[in-house]
């Protein structure tokens, strides 16, 4: 069965940094996109950062930008969200997805598998 495990969340304050990290299991795949979404409360859940395995191509959400960092390991079994500079707005539940076939994207709905989530929360 697929599954994708997200750690490393917490709370931290704004400025600060946390390394969220996605660990997949029974995902035999090669090509796909694989990507980190976050819920805000009383939001709708969003794109974060996305990179895929297709041609290494990397999406960022503008929110994100300079500020994110999406990275994988070489057995692209672990995937992690370096996130500095955090901010109040920051503040949401984490999720790792992925989209098999795909190009990078930040494209909630063709997201084809989801982990639980981790929460991270940032303090002003």
């Amino acid at each position: 069965e697929v599954q994708f495990v997200e750690s490393g969340g917490g709370l931290v304050q704004a400025g600060g940094s946390l390394r969220l990290s996605c660990t997949t299991s029974g995902f035999p795949f090669h090509d796909y996109a694989i990507g980190w979404f976050r819920q805000a409360p009383g939001k709708e859940r969003e794109g974060v950062a996305c990179l895929s395995t297709r041609d290494g191509s990397i999406v960022y959400a503008d929110s994100v930008k300079d500020r994110f960092t999406i990275s994988n390991d070489n057995a692209e079994s672990t995937v992690y969200l370096q996130m500095n500079s955090l901010k109040p707005e920051d503040t949401a539940v984490y999720y790792c997805a992925a989209d098999l076939w795909a190009f990078a994207h930040l494209v909630v709905t063709e997201m084809d598998y989801w982990g639980k989530g981790t929460l991270v929360t940032v303090s002003s």
